[in-house]
């Protein structure tokens, strides 16, 4: 079965790398060391061997050592790793005594949500610490009783000679541990209230914020900064502006991580994506000479730097002169490219070269994509084309291309979609409740289900019993299989109409109900081969021309990573096929985040009345509408918002570059294997 790290390492490959891992720390803009990995499956191994190879050489000198633990998905990846380390190179733990750095206030040790049972689940019950070893805050104490037990948990500390090597995360306001924006570099263990960015990132694990404790006990920023050791892990897009802010800005308390900068022995170890606001990546050329950075002037590093400068100046790319390259750090671009008059026609060619009303051509109308090389695709010339169309969650293909997808409906193409996971935890109680009630009402006036076969269940059983279930359900429980059903049917009975209304047939809509997925819970399993599986059957019955797929990593659920990576292998399965050969993987994104210009492949742009169109398939999706259960990062805006205010904006810079003025615009990614 393929693990979490292979999942993550599937994604990572859906867009071509600049830089190849790992990179140290080569700048004096970063203020303190930095490792990148391209992929974060290889900077969870590495940081796990440190801390394994900390671990057996103390050992081995008669010493303990004392770590201090982190929860939270990034580092995830370290304690399967260390669990590898332990069952098949038999690195021992009985040496080890482990700090938490935190603990929801209040919190049941045994509650979903827990920090006790994440770590027992994640690691402590895989390897062989002793039970007395383990230290983690206590939330089920009484308010009277926590100060005295934040300043023993710092005793304790101290008595077990300090932490050796402090394993830390980071949230998107910068805090490390719930050390929250005003936290102090002197600041100890304490009772904190959270900050309301933190409880919205941590609402998809209460199934709603409204769940969300307020408090929560943690470690200090100086109870940190005693670590002889820190080390800081960070995946993923949405990480990428705090790190950036930690790393490159001076130290401030509004960003706690910004503290590390103060110690002797800290790092950040990131992946490519969490990495990509530091200035090496963002403008290279800013930092100095590329080949200092083992960088080249590819066709892709030219069309980011040209873009930039265009962006920075504030003019269209065709107006851009020798002065403002020399002027804004593009000396180099100069020297080995020619003048500029050439490099700005060859990108503006190239941007204007991404925008095609026809994503996936039309009898007699051949796309002009500057991708491949510039040449029409091995069938071009076929029409009309099968599309398949990948949705992770029930909603997720209208939100993200609902103007292309009605598009190729309209256009003649036999277009399926494919809803990949039920997308059952996303329903807010009340709405299950509201159906239940319209069925039952429905059996009422047409007298249904009062006679039922031996072994069969009347619906008015099932609905007392998901009653029942509700009044009593605590906050963030796993619902009974019997609400999972009736929610998971909400969100069937959306898609289907939203397809229909944007013109798929339908027996071209099909629901794949991922088993990693069906857990109940927002942690879901690592994919495993039947959730390949059932995405392969689906390719190889309909053979298709293009698949889109969504390669937003910034899904703060991490669903649209599984998925992806199930789309991938299933290809990679596939692909002595001829049909597989020559099929075009097309990368979406959505709700959460654009393709930056520089990387958009295909521009697909919408009229008006297609801008209003997508807004209603979006609108069939009625749970989610006014207010989804998890909406992702801070943003008050309703999904169908944020798709239109990032299509258009994607449509603004595509203007502000010297291109053709549209309402909006759809952007895509080749993925090029």
């Amino acid at each position: 079965m393929p693990s979490q790290s292979s999942t993550t390492a599937a994604v990572s490959a859906a867009i071509p790398p600049i830089y190849r891992g790992p990179l140290p720390h080569v700048t004096t803009v970063e203020r303190l060391p930095v490792t990148v990995y391209e992929q974060p499956a290889d900077a969870s191994r590495a940081v796990a061997r440190e801390i394994a190879d900390l671990v057996t050489s103390r050992a081995a000198a008669g010493k303990r050592t004392v770590l201090g633990l982190a929860t939270g998905s990034t580092p995830v990846g370290v304690y399967d790793e260390l669990i590898r380390l332990h069952r098949e190179e038999g690195v021992s733990f009985r040496s080890v005594v482990t700090f938490n750095l935190d603990e929801y206030w209040p919190m049941q040790p045994d509650a979903l949500q827990s920090y006790h049972r994440f770590m027992r689940e994640h690691l402590f019950d895989h390897i062989d610490i002793p039970p007395s070893a383990i230290h983690i805050p206590d939330g089920t104490l009484p308010r009277s009783e926590i100060l005295a037990a934040c300043g023993r948990y710092e005793e304790m500390i101290r008595e077990a000679g300090g932490i050796d090597l402090q394993l830390l995360g980071i949230g998107r306001t910068g805090h490390i541990g719930f050390n929250e924006p005003g936290s102090t570099a002197e600041s100890r263990t304490r009772l904190i209230t959270l900050d309301t960015v933190t409880r919205a990132d941590a609402a998809s694990d209460f199934f709603g914020e409204r769940n969300v404790p307020r408090q929560a006990i943690t470690m200090g920023v100086g109870t940190i900064l005693d670590a002889r050791r820190v080390i800081l892990l960070a995946f993923g897009e949405h990480k990428a502006t705090i790190v950036r802010k930690a790393v490159e800005e001076p130290p401030c308390s509004h960003v706690s991580a910004s503290a590390l900068q103060q110690h002797p022995d800290a790092k950040f170890v990131l992946d490519g994506a969490a990495a990509s606001r530091l200035t090496r990546f963002e403008a290279p050329w800013l930092v100095g000479p590329l080949d200092a950075l083992g960088l080249e002037w590819t066709d892709a590093l030219v069309r980011k730097a040209v873009i930039w400068l265009a962006l920075s100046v504030g003019k269209p790319i065709l107006k851009l002169t020798d002065g403002d390259y020399n002027e804004h750090g593009l000396q180099d671009l100069l020297s080995n490219r020619g003048r500029a008059y050439d490099l700005n026609i060859g990108v503006f060619r190239s941007m204007q070269d991404t925008i095609t009303g026809w994503p996936a051509g039309g009898p007699g109308k051949p796309r002009r994509l500057r991708v491949a090389g510039g040449k029409a695709a091995p069938r071009e010339a076929d029409f009309p084309k099968r599309v398949v169309v990948f949705s992770p969650h029930p909603d997720d293909d209208v939100i993200s291309m609902g103007g292309t997808f009605i598009r190729l409906c309209e256009q003649g193409h036999e277009v399926h979609v494919a809803y990949q996971t039920s997308g059952n935890i996303a329903v807010w109680d009340e709405s299950a409740d509201r159906h239940v009630d319209f069925v039952e009402e429905f059996c009422r006036a047409f007298d249904v289900g009062t006679i039922v076969s031996p072994g069969e269940r009347a619906p008015g059983e099932i609905a007392e019993k998901i009653r029942t279930f509700l009044k009593a359900k605590p906050a963030g429980a796993v619902d009974i299989p019997e609400l999972q059903t009736v929610k998971g049917l909400i969100r069937r009975t959306e898609a289907r109409a939203a397809a229909r209304y944007s013109g798929v047939r339908p027996e071209c809509i099909h629901f794949l109900d991922l088993p990693f997925y069906e857990t109940g819970r927002v942690r879901k399993k690592p994919i495993g081969p039947e959730d390949i599986a059932i995405t392969a059957r689906l390719l190889e019955q309909v053979r298709p021309h293009q698949v889109y797929a969504a390669g937003d990593l910034s899904d703060p659920h991490g669903t649209h990573r599984v998925c992806l990576a199930a789309v991938f292998a299933a290809l990679e399965q596939l692909a002595d096929r001829d049909w597989a050969k020559d099929c075009e993987l097309w990368l979406y994104r959505g709700a959460w985040q654009e393709w930056e210009p520089h990387e958009i492949d295909m521009a697909v742009p919408l009229s008006p009345d297609e801008v209003e169109r997508k807004r209603l398939a979006i609108f069939k999706h009625e749970s989610q509408k006014d207010k989804a259960v998890f909406p992702g990062p801070t943003d008050p805006r309703e999904f169908w918002q944020r798709a239109e205010d990032r299509n258009r904006a994607t449509a603004k810079l595509y203007d502000r570059l010297g291109l053709p003025e549209y309402e909006a615009i759809e952007g895509f990614v080749l993925h090029r294997g």
